[in-house]
């Protein structure tokens, strides 16, 4: 596995090896040893799956109590996968990293705790996959609004599919942030 710095210090990109012969590939999606040498010892809890549909956008959400750090893939289309920093006290509060992740490229995504989580899919369905560290907390969910001008992520499509929930999301400035 390779581990590739991005933009945001403390998100990552996680590339598997990929080993291919003619009856088809193999590749370790996670290794707990290099993970925490490479990116930090934490301690996944809860795995997700979700299938969307093209042009859905689902995001930007936080946990204020039990924040989530997420390790994303997508195993089957193609999603371009956000991380914005929300935590008041980072040189980097509010800024963005994104990738496009694919059932093709096959990268994941670390997003430490500590940061809002979006992604918008490409394809005409995408399968994304995420490891948790903490549990889902409903209590606690925050919205950041996916097209914050004070953001201002460039997300590759213009009118996404939204539910109600993240088409009412905050502003950051009016949010509450992580100290």
């Amino acid at each position: 596995m390779n581990i590739v710095a991005t933009t945001l210090a403390d998100v990552k990109l996680i590339e598997p090896n990929l080993f291919c012969d003619p009856r088809g590939s193999f590749s370790e999606t996670f290794r707990e040893d290099l993970f925490r040498q490479h990116v930090g010892d934490y301690r996944f809890v809860q795995d997700n799956q979700s299938t969307s549909e093209k042009n859905v956008l689902r995001g930007l959400h936080y946990q204020l109590v039990r924040p989530q750090g997420k390790l994303v893939r997508c195993i089957g289309g193609e999603i371009f996968d956000v991380a914005v920093d929300m935590r008041r006290s980072s040189a980097t509060f509010g800024h963005w990293v994104g990738h496009i992740l694919s059932a093709h490229n096959r990268l994941q995504m670390w997003i430490p705790p500590g940061f809002a989580h979006g992604f918008c899919v490409l394809t005409e369905t995408a399968d994304v996959v995420y490891k948790c560290t903490d549990y889902y907390h409903p209590q606690s969910e925050q919205t950041i609004i996916w097209n914050d001008p004070d953001i201002g992520i460039s997300w590759p499509l213009d009118n996404p599919v939204l539910s109600a929930k993240d088409r009412s999301g905050s502003l950051l400035r009016d949010a509450v942030p992580f100290p």
